[in-house]
This record gives C-alpha cells, structure tokens and sequence, in this order.
C-alpha cells in the first residue's frame, strides 16, 4: 500500500539527513571514494542565499538545449517555474509536489547516510517534483524536466529533488537537463530516485551543460521491481568538477538494467562517474558503457562496480569503460570493479585508455579531408555507440548538436583553445 509522506516524517527525514550530513562532513581526497576528486573548493565556499534573479526564456534557448513545446517542468534554483512549466499534454501520469511522494520513495531509495551530498540534498531539498506514471500507463511524449541553476555576486548552491514512480506495466521517458546561467559560481547538489513497478520500462536521459565555474553532484538511484527495464544515459558536457553517482538494484527476478555514459571534457574539467549496478535477484541481465572524450588538461574518473549477491543465480552482467584522450596533458582513470558471491553467473568488465587511431586519420586524410575533421568525425565513430542507444531521435538530435559545438574546442581547431591537439 502506498503511503504518502507527512509533513512531520519529511520534517523527520530532513532532521536526520541533515545531522548526517554534519557528522560526516564534506569528503577529502583522503576518502576512498573521492581520492581523485577533490571538493575542497566546495567546502570553502560561502554560498549565499540571494533570491533567484529574473530570467528570460530566450537565454535558456541560447544553450541548445531547452526543450520544445511539450510537457515540460522547469525548476529555477529549485524552485517550479511556473510561467515556463506546462504539463497540458501529459496523459496517464501526473506531476506533483516532491512532499506527495510516497515514504517508500522519497529518502529510501537514494543512499544518503553514507554519503555527504545526498544527506544533504535530504536535509535541504526545497520545492522538487515527483513524477508519478499510472500502472498500466504507455506515455508515448518525453517528459522534460528542467533544472536551471543561476548565479549571483556570491557562489549559490541548490538542491534539486525528483521522484519518479512506475506502476506495474507503466512505460515512460524523462530526460533531466541541468543548466546553468550567468558567470558566477553555482554549485547544483541534485538527487534523483526512481522505482519501477513490475514489468515497468523507463528511459531516463540526463544532459548536464552547466557553465566552467560550476559545480555538479549528483545521485541517480533506482530500484526495480522484477520484469522491469531501466534504461540510463547520462551525458556530461559543463562544469568544473561534475561528480555522478549513478545506481540500480535488481531486486526482483529478469529485471534489466542498462548504463549508459558520455563525457566530454577539456580545459581542466574534472568529471568523476561512479556506477554501483547490485544484482540482488536471479536472472538479471546489465549492461553498461560509459565512454569520455578528453581534451586540454581534463581528467576524467570511472569507478564502476557489478555486485552479485548470493541469490543472484544466472546474472549476466557487461561493463565497458573506453577514453579517447585528444591531448598530452588530459588524463583518464578507470576502475572497474567485480564483487560476485554467485556461483552460476557471467558476468565482464574492460577498460581501455587510447588516443585517435593514426591509420583511420591517414585514410581519411589521404582523402582530401581536413585534420580537423577527420578528428571530428572518428570522435562521432566513437561516442556513436553510445548516443545510437538513445531510442528518442528528438533527445539524440539535442546532445549531438550541443557535442559539435563542444567538438571544436576538443580538436583544438577553435582559436581560443591554448591547447594543442596530438
């Protein structure tokens, strides 16, 4: 039975998240699960809590990445925005207030004792939306939820919260974008958790552009009912230090998984991706790439862990992390991970670290095409295998029109990169 949070065990969940997130404080590199991204800039930041400057809809539009007419929620430094919000073309599932989300949902399916940003999205999310698709519900457009960081004289932070439930059968596609506007500093701590019913098919997308002085942390969790099919891809594009957590549970037999995840990153952009995929019952496939494109003196960071528990008999589980590096200075690490305590599974992981393939380059070279577009055209070869996952024309037309912009300052063929490419 669905049980909707009270105020009081919301005001509770805060107390508690928020005593949490004292007690463990802001991560140092001396943490295992942080040593090679450091948040200290983070930490000795004064964020102020200035009210959200008017914005108009057109600088939104100036990033490429605004949605379109549709159903459409966009949240302002947290905040619903109601002069852009339309939900007029929703049918068959209904977007609400975060507080109406169900106590098995809100605050029990993200991890957040164990970890600071979470506990501290809990202890201070403001407005956020809960996204809740009826049982048996085929919701055929794209629900578009917006969250737009602005900045001020002072550093702000905001903590963006979304809710997503699927009821039995349910089938639907939210894509979160996260947008930043002005030249301040932000910090986005945003915490997104989903459950999926029986048999229920969600395909969630997550585009994050925010601007280079940007901070992004996030956690995406879900925990899924058996049957159920959970499709994830999580592009990074902006700022300066983006941290991802990104989990599922296969809790119930032949649930399905798949992570997808793209980076591209130069200047010194740091973008630490961190996957937990937890086969808790029998007969769970998973599948997971994640790629980065790196140019400059940027570092990218993947630690990806498969875990099978006991009972997770027949898990067939894939994990793939690849990194083009474009330049001497940027640098990739990458961990993948194996925790198995099943003894009839399959389960594979690989890792590779290289830099553009110099007879593909010579071939097309030797055909009368630039360097500069030979490169652009074996980095699309090879974040293709990523992208051609996205079922949705419309949202894979978004990214790849927004990584073309990015992909002259990769190559090193916009004038105003200091870097040069290899």
């Amino acid at each position: 039975m669905t049980v909707k949070a009270t105020p009081d065990a919301v005001a509770s969940l805060r107390d508690r998240a928020r005593a949490r997130f004292e007690a463990l404080g802001f991560p140092t590199t001396r943490d295992e699960e942080w040593r090679q991204t450091s948040v200290s800039a983070i930490a000795k930041a004064a964020f102020a809590a200035t009210p959200s400057a008017p914005i108009a809809t057109t600088e939104l539009q100036a990033t490429g990445l605004f949605p379109g007419p549709g159903a459409r929620v966009v949240l302002v430094d947290g905040r619903l925005d109601q002069e852009r919000t339309d939900l007029s073309a929703l049918v068959g599932v209904s977007v609400r207030p975060i507080a109406e989300a169900p106590e098995d949902l809100l605050g029990a399916v993200a991890p957040w004792e164990n970890r600071p940003f979470a506990a501290w999205n809990t202890s201070a999310f403001d407005e956020g939306v809960f996204v809740d698709v009826a049982p048996g519900a085929r919701v055929s457009a794209p629900i578009d939820v917006v969250h737009v960081a602005t900045s001020g004289p002072k550093p702000r932070a905001t903590h963006p919260r979304v809710a997503i439930r699927l009821g039995d059968g349910a089938e639907a596609d939210v894509i979160e974008t996260f947008l930043s506007l002005g030249d301040g500093e932000t910090l986005t701590n945003a915490v997104t958790e989903i459950a999926l019913g029986p048999n229920a098919k969600l395909d969630h997308q997550k585009i994050q552009a925010e601007a280079a002085q940007s901070w992004h942390v996030a956690t995406l969790q879900a925990r899924q009912a058996r049957d159920s099919r959970f499709h994830s891809h999580n592009v990074s594009f902006g700022a300066a230090v983006v941290r991802n957590d990104v989990g599922a549970v296969l809790d119930g037999e032949n649930a399905e998984c798949h992570l997808y995840g793209l980076t591209l990153a130069d200047g010194r952009q740091v973008v630490d991706n961190h996957t937990t995929l937890d086969h808790a019952k029998p007969h769970c496939p998973s599948w997971e790439m994640y790629k980065a494109i790196l140019a400059g003196q940027a570092r990218s960071i993947f630690n990806g862990r498969i875990l099978v528990r006991q009972d997770a008999q027949k898990t067939d589980a894939k994990q793939s992390n690849r990194n083009l590096i474009l330049s001497r200075e940027a640098l990739a690490f990458t961990r993948p991970q194996l925790e198995i305590y099943a003894n009839d599974v399959k389960c594979t992981h690989g890792a590779t670290i290289g830099r553009l393939d110099e007879e593909q380059l010579f071939y097309l070279r030797s055909r009368g095409i630039r360097r500069a577009e030979a490169h652009e055209l074996l980095i699309h070869a090879f974040a293709a295998e990523v992208l051609d996952k996205i079922d949705r024309s419309d949202v894979r037309e978004r990214i790849v029109a927004k990584m073309e912009r990015r992909l002259p300052h990769l190559t090193g063929s916009c004038d105003r990169c200091a870097y040069g490419r290899v």
